[in-house]
C-alpha cells in the first residue's frame, strides 16, 4: 500500500471522511470509488474547466456599464468618448472579478458541504451575455438600469428558493417540452459564439454593417466609425487573428481531450497581449491602458469591491423589468435543472424511477441562495457549470470536489491583477468553444416530427438572431402551443379520424411530464392539501443507495408502499 492509498485510508476513517461518504469510510451509504486524493484532482480539474469565467463574466458584465454614466448628450448614447467613463468601467471590471471569485467561492464550498455533490456554481454564461446586453444593454443603452436589474435577480433567487422549499422547481421544470429545453441550450450555444465573434467581448471577427446588418470584420479599432462597421483593412487587426489562433489551439487540444484546454488557449492568448510595443498588446499608450498596464504590474493584490456592492434600486413599475425577471427564472430554471439533473445522472446519483437525484432538496436551496447573495455582490444569476462533468470524469464523486473548486477561486481573488488583464480576444475563443459544446445534444431533437422540430429550430435561431433568449424562449413556446393545439383540436373534433401522417412520431410530451399521472409529480404538501393517495418510497431520495438499483434502472417494489394522506 503506498503512502497515497495510507492517505486515503486514514482521511476516510475521520469524521470528514464519513460525512462526504468517501469509500472506506464506514458510513451507511458510500460513494463508490470516492477517494480523497482523486477528490482533490478533480476539484482542481473542474476549476481549470471553468476558470474562463472569472475573466469572461467581468468582461460582459462590464459592456452593461454597471453605476458608470456619462453626458450622454455630449458623449454619445455609449459614452464610448468619455475617458472617465471608460477609467470608471476598469474599475467595475475589478469588482466584477472580485464579485465572480467570491460568489464562485461561496457557492462551491456551500454545495459541496451541504449537498455533497461534484457540481460546481459559479456566475452562468448565457444569463450574463442576457443581463448585459438585452436588459441593461451595452454600456447602459438598454430600457433597465444596472441597479433595477440586479433587484431583479435578487427577487428570482428569492422566489427560487421558495420554490425549492416547496417541491415546485422540479415539476415545473419537466413542464417544459423536452425539444424545446434542448433547443433552448443549442440557441444560448450560438448566441454566445455571436458574442464571442464580435469585438465588445470577442476577437471582432465580425462587426455591424449599415446594409446587411453583420458582416466580416478583423479591422483594427482604428479604422472603425463610432457604429463599430469597419471602414476598411478588414481582417487586419492583429487582435483578431491572434484569437482565431487562440480558438484554433483550444479545439486543436480539445481533439486531444488535454484537461484545461479552454483556459490554457486563454492563457496563452493573453500573454502574448501583454508586452506593450506590440500591434497585438491589451495595454495601448492611452489614459486608459496606461491606468490598466499600472494595476497589471501589481500581480497579487486584493481589490475590494467598490461599485457593485448591495446596488440595488427596487423600482419595479416598468414592464422591461418583469419581462427580465420572468426571463430569468425561466432560463435558470431549465439551465441549472437541466445541468444538475445531467450531472446527476453522469456520476450516478439519479434515481431513475422518481427521476430524481441525491441531496436535490438542498442542491436547489445552495442554488437559489447563491442567486441572491450574488447579486448583492453585482453579479447575474449563478447557476451550475456543465463544466462539472470534467471533474466528474476524473473521479470525483463526492462534495469535496466541489469544495477543492471553492478554494482554487478563493485563491484567485488575490491575483486580480492578472485576471483583469485578460483581452476579449483571449475569452472570445473560449465563448465559440462552449457554444459549440452547448449544440451537441441538437440531435436528440425530434426533427421527424414538425410539430416538436419547427418550434425548437424557432427557438434555436429566435435567441441569437433576436438577441435575447427571453424572445427566443417566448417564440419556441407560442409556435408549439399554436401547431399542437391545433393538432388536437383536429383530432379531436374528427374523433381521431384526421390526423398527421408521423402522428406516432411525435414526443410523448404527456408521457414526459405524467410519468405515470399528473397527480404522482403534484409536490406532496399539495397531495396533502386535498388528501389524495400517492405512492411515495420508504427511503428519502438524500438517502437513496445506489446498490440497490436494478441494472434496468427501476428499483425492487417492495422498497414502495401505498400511502393514505390525512386532509389537511
Amino acid at each position: 500500500m503506498g503512502w497515497i492509498d495510507k492517505l486515503n485510508l486514514r482521511v476516510a476513517r475521520t469524521g470528514f471522511g464519513r460525512w462526504f461518504r468517501l469509500e472506506g469510510s464506514g458510513a451507511k451509504i458510500e460513494r463508490a470509488g470516492s477517494k480523497f486524493s482523486i477528490e482533490l484532482r478533480a476539484g482542481m480539474t473542474t476549476f481549470i474547466a471553468m476558470a474562463y469565467i472569472i475573466s469572461t463574466n467581468a468582461l460582459i458584465l462590464t459592456d452593461s456599464g454597471g453605476t458608470c454614466d456619462c453626458d450622454r448628450t455630449t458623449y454619445g448614447a455609449d459614452c464610448g468618448t468619455d475617458s472617465e467613463y471608460a477609467s470608471c468601467l476598469q474599475l467595475m471590471k475589478l469588482d466584477i472579478i472580485t464579485a465572480t471569485c467570491a460568489i464562485a467561492c461561496l457557492a462551491c464550498v456551500a454545495m459541496g458541504t451541504l449537498a455533497n455533490l461534484p457540481i460546481a456554481l459559479a456566475p452562468g454564461m448565457g444569463l450574463n451575455a442576457y443581463f448585459a446586453y438585452t436588459v441593461v444593454g451595452y454600456h447602459g443603452t438598454g430600457k433597465v438600469t444596472y441597479e433595477n436589474a440586479l433587484s431583479a435577480v435578487c427577487i428570482e433567487g428569492i422566489i427560487f428558493f421558495v420554490l425549492s422549499v416547496v417541491g415546485l422547481r422540479q415539476w415545473f421544470a419537466r413542464m417544459i417540452p423536452s425539444a424545446l429545453k434542448t433547443a433552448t441550450s443549442a440557441g444560448i450555444g450560438i448566441y454566445l459564439s455571436f458574442i464571442g465573434l464580435q469585438s465588445s467581448a470577442g476577437i471582432g471577427l465580425i462587426t455591424a454593417s449599415s446594409s446587411t446588418l453583420v458582416e466580416l470584420g478583423g479591422c483594427p479599432p482604428e479604422y472603425r466609425d463610432d457604429d463599430n462597421v469597419c471602414q476598411s483593412h478588414r481582417m487586419q487587426g492583429g487582435p483578431t487573428w491572434l484569437g482565431v489562433l487562440g480558438l484554433m489551439l483550444i479545439g486543436t487540444m480539445l481533439v486531444y481531450r488535454l484537461k484545461g484546454a479552454i483556459l490554457i488557449g486563454i492563457v496563452i492568448v493573453a500573454v502574448i497581449s501583454w508586452p506593450r510595443p506590440t500591434a497585438v498588446t491589451y495595454f495601448p499608450y492611452t489614459a486608459a491602458g496606461d491606468e490598466s498596464f499600472d494595476f497589471f504590474k501589481k500581480v497579487v493584490t486584493f481589490h475590494p469591491i467598490k461599485s457593485t456592492l448591495a446596488k440595488f434600486h427596487w423600482d419595479l413599475s416598468s414592464g422591461q423589468v418583469w419581462i427580465a425577471l420572468i426571463t430569468f427564472l425561466y432560463v435558470d430554471i431549465l439551465d441549472c435543472t437541466g445541468t444538475m439533473f445531467s450531472m446527476a445522472k453522469f456520476g450516478g446519483y439519479m434515481d431513475e424511477r422518481t427521476q430524481d437525484f441525491e441531496g436535490s432538496s438542498m442542491a436547489f436551496l445552495v442554488d437559489s441562495a447563491s442567486i441572491t447573495i450574488g447579486s448583492v455582490f453585482g453579479t447575474s444569476p449563478v447557476t451550475a457549470f456543465i463544466e462539472s462533468g470534467a471533474g466528474i470524469a476524473e473521479g470525483g464523486r463526492t462534495g469535496i470536489t466541489t469544495i477543492v473548486t471553492g478554494f482554487m477561486f478563493f485563491i484567485a481573488l488575490f491575483f486580480a491583477p492578472i485576471f483583469a488583464s485578460f483581452p476579449p480576444w483571449a475569452t472570445g475563443p473560449a465563448l465559440i468553444v462552449v457554444g459549440s459544446m452547448m449544440m451537441q445534444n441538437v440531435i436528440h431533437i425530434n426533427w421527424e416530427y414538425i410539430g416538436d422540430g419547427l418550434p425548437a429550430f424557432i427557438t434555436i435561431i429566435m435567441i441569437p438572431f433576436g438577441y435575447s433568449i427571453g424572445y427566443g424562449l417566448i417564440a419556441g413556446i407560442g409556435s408549439f402551443i399554436f401547431i399542437n393545439s391545433l393538432v388536437f383540436i383536429v383530432y379531436k373534433i374528427s374523433r381521431g379520424r384526421v390526423v398527421p401522417p408521423n402522428f406516432d412520431q411525435r414526443d410523448d410530451w404527456v408521457g414526459f411530464v405524467t410519468r405515470g399521472g399528473v397527480k404522482d409529480n403534484i409536490p406532496p404538501w399539495i397531495r396533502r392539501m386535498f388528501g389524495k393517495k400517492h405512492i411515495t418510497s420508504t427511503l428519502s431520495h438524500d438517502n437513496i443507495d445506489n446498490r440497490s438499483v436494478a441494472s434496468d434502472g427501476s428499483r425492487p417494489t417492495e422498497e414502495l408502499k401505498e400511502v393514505t394522506v390525512g386532509r389537511a
